[in-house]
């Protein structure tokens, strides 16, 4: 009986909220043979499985973006960007690159992280920039395409952030009266959702609610 061939994953955005928390769930699980990185800058942590590969989204220079799966957890605010063309750089046009290159070379599943409230027709520019990236996306046909669309973020954060801090802590004092779609997501949710939707074999175009990610 021949073992079952193990995928590859890639993450990008791996230093981030969401993507440190799958990242450590992705080399806990035997589901993976290796998982890949995009970073800057490195991690500062070993695995046996984990292969750090330093990129410059700006200047990739021929670098090959190869997995099965792929999974973009890359994202900022518009404060730490600066402006609005560089929110747009990095919420839209790094990931965008990487999906076009990773497909290329024959990557199977796309997993973004997006946000509630997407739409390329809405007058918020965030949700704006957050909805054409959904839509190119969606347009490059990836076999399977998983779009995941938390309300706000619950975890430990390396930076302090105060409106974030804030509507933290006004989401745990309010839960109890919030609407399932608009209580805060514990980064575990949407990283359990992530890799759980991945060992699923669906095709097409999913996309999962900040309501359904409570139950992951």
């Amino acid at each position: 009986m021949t073992k079952p061939t193990l995928k590859t994953a890639l993450v990008v955005g791996a230093t981030g909220l969401v993507g440190n928390v799958l990242t450590h769930r992705l080399l806990d699980s035997s589901a993976y043979e290796k998982v890949k990185v995009l970073v800057r800058h490195s991690l500062g942590w070993q695995h046996p499985r984990l292969q750090e590969i330093q990129y410059d989204f700006d200047h990739p220079n021929g670098l090959l973006v190869q997995a099965d799966d792929i999974f973009c957890c890359l994202g900022t605010t518009m404060k730490k960007a600066g402006s609005k063309d560089a929110f747009r750089k990095i919420d839209y046009k790094y990931p965008l690159d990487v999906a076009q290159r990773a497909l290329v070379n024959r990557a199977k599943q796309f997993f973004l992280v997006s946000s509630m409230g997407a739409n390329p027709d809405s007058s918020i520019f965030y949700n704006r920039v957050k909805g054409e990236l959904e839509r190119d996306l969606a347009a490059l046909n990836y076999p399977a395409l998983f779009i995941f669309r938390p309300s706000l973020l619950l975890g430990d954060r390396n930076e302090f952030r105060l409106g974030e801090r804030i509507g933290e802590g006004l989401m745990k004092l309010l839960n109890p009266l919030i609407p399932a779609k608009y209580k805060g997501i514990r980064v575990e949710s949407v990283a359990n959702a992530m890799f759980q939707k991945a060992q699923e074999g669906l095709t097409g175009k999913h996309i999962i609610e900040s309501d359904q990610l409570q139950n992951y």
